[in-house]
């Protein structure tokens, strides 16, 4: 007897079912708008387990690779090997905004004597409220808000993980993945999800789509882009830029931003709503990081300050004596789940601290349930630990020439030489990026007055772990300002203050970028930072 399964629900295997039909026998939800007819494309789940028990994948999953298929085209046709699924949309732990009022709300839509006005337009007569969403489209994580637009309240907040790595964990991939025979599934993929967050929003809050009249959209310029159904082939080749990137450059548009018509985008807001892309700053530097900047005000700063916004792709911006330095670490998304045996974003289940005494292991997971897996603040506690306890080299190699360390015995969680290696990698391109902006500035780790932490597991990292192992420069940990998700607080500002979307506007002009890989030293800085200990406190010339 065979079973099928997802997460802790198991149900007996059988023939001529789909795995959307044992989706709902488990009680999982699998997003769909097309009745199971596999027209939609919206139903991808990612089959860990058991791929042979299923029919082949046919002509509607032409453009699924990999481990991935469509749930209502996955038939079960042996029933003698066990299945296991997931769907891709997960539901992380996420930071929620505070619910008070903004004091500053200058929105571009406004309401008056019954009509609602979009910067001095009559798109509407008045429904009763006025909204507006939030959106960071990040590569691992997307986070949104709906707010009030004349309150500044925020009436809902949310957070899954991005359905569209059925095209890769990192942009690279993604970005070769839109450039084949899926051209176009990963825009499809984006607007189907929102759509679905928007109806579960309106449900929830018995109101109406169209009292959505503006979305202001951040991400990397990857993600910004691919929102937005452009194409994003330039931003994979040398010299990593955008087609909007390119435009700008060639004075043929004044900014970066993006404007266009929801209904146009297929988002299932006011017909006359908005779709604003935030401006993207230089080559892999986006608009998150343009909303970073305008979360933490650096740029206001008369003190040498340093935002590290760490995710899939780590930037690292420098604001020091009138100046703005900026620089994109191709990370990778080992820290954020991917390539790593155990590793997981911060779900329930997912170990977010780990300690090691003479006894052993503990550890404590996201939402005090039975671990499944390590997340990322708790990898960066893992590598410390063993660091301290002598069982792994600054080179990642374990003591007794190990290849596996148990971290949960009764649960199977055990680290490799392999995860390890790959966790230098990721940390290296952090390293690099801190490293090179600090050099280029002048300044040392110990000139940085603040630093800046952002990002989805960042809130949550244990900061002398991420020092000890070169995650981090060291700053002092009194320093170190955790800010949470930036990007999001960022998107928030621009979608109800029009002078600060004016303002970030103009601050991402000066912004210097630095190409990391352009570096006459990168490569050696590269092999420095793959190994497991701090950053020196003085950086050479």
């Amino acid at each position: 007897m065979a079973f099928l399964s997802s997460g802790d629900q198991r149900r007996e295997s059988a023939v001529g079912r789909t795995l959307f039909d044992f989706a709902d026998q488990l009680g999982i939800r699998v997003p769909t708008s097309c009745g199971r007819q596999a027209n939609c494309h919206e139903c991808i789940v990612d089959v860990t387990c058991g791929m042979k028990a299923l029919l082949p994948r046919g002509g509607s999953e032409e453009f699924l690779r990999g481990t991935y298929r469509l749930a209502c085209q996955a038939v079960v046709v042996d029933d003698s090997v066990d299945v296991e699924f997931s769907p891709l949309i997960r539901r992380p732990r996420i930071l929620t905004s505070s619910a008070a009022a903004e004091s500053d709300i200058d929105a571009i839509v406004v309401r008056q004597g019954g009509i609602v006005f979009y910067d001095g337009e009559a798109i509407d007569e008045d429904r009763g409220r006025i909204c507006g969403l939030a959106v960071d489209w990040g590569t691992t994580t997307v986070a949104l808000e709906l707010l009030d637009l004349e309150t500044g309240i925020c009436l809902w907040g949310s957070a899954f993980e991005n359905p569209q790595r059925f095209g890769g964990s990192d942009v690279i991939n993604r970005i070769s993945y839109d450039g084949g025979a899926g051209h176009g599934e990963l825009h499809k993929s984006a607007i189907s999800t929102l759509n679905h967050e928007i109806k579960e929003i309106c449900s929830a809050l018995r109101m109406e789509r169209l009292q959505i009249y503006e979305i202001v959209v951040v991400g990397n310029a990857t993600m910004r882009d691919l929102f937005f159904g452009l194409d994003v082939q330039s931003i994979g080749q040398r010299p990593y830029k955008s087609r909007i990137e390119h435009e700008y450059l060639a004075n043929r548009r004044t900014d970066t931003t993006l404007i266009e018509l929801a209904y146009r985008l297929g988002v299932l807001a006011h017909p006359k709503a908005r779709v604003y892309g935030a401006p993207l700053i230089a080559s892999h530097v986006g608009a998150d990081t343009a909303a970073d900047l305008l979360a933490t005000g650096i740029y206001c700063s008369t003190e040498t300050s340093m935002l590290v916004d760490v995710g899939t792709n780590t930037e690292v911006v420098i604001a020091h004596q009138g100046r703005l330095v900026a620089a994109s670490c191709p990370a990778g998304p080992a820290f954020e789940s991917g390539l790593i045996t155990y590793g997981m974003t911060g779900c329930d289940g997912a170990i977010e601290e780990l300690t090691r005494n003479s006894q052993g292991w503990s550890y404590r997971t996201i939402g005090d349930v039975q671990p499944q897996g390590i997340c990322g603040s708790g990898l960066i506690d893992l590598l410390a630990e063993l660091r301290r306890a002598g069982m792994m080299t600054p080179k990642g190699v374990f003591s007794n020439k190990a290849r596996l360390i148990s971290i949960v015995p009764e649960e199977g969680i055990t680290f490799s030489r392999e995860d390890a290696s790959n966790l230098a990698q990721a940390k290296a391109a952090n390293y690099c990026g801190q490293y090179i902006v600090m050099r280029d500035c002048g300044v040392r780790p110990g000139d940085i007055k603040h630093l800046y932490l952002a990002g989805g597991f960042a809130n949550y990292i244990n900061a002398r772990n991420a020092i000890d192992i070169g995650f981090l420069a060291p700053v002092a940990e009194e320093r170190i300002v955790k800010v949470g998700n930036a990007s999001l607080s960022g998107a928030r500002q621009m979608l109800l203050s029009r002078r600060k979307r004016r303002e970030i506007e103009e601050v991402v002009r000066s912004v210097e970028h630095i190409e990391l890989e352009s570096t006459s030293d990168f490569f050696e800085l590269f092999v420095e930072g793959c190994q497991f200990k701090p950053m020196p406190a003085e950086l050479g010339d």
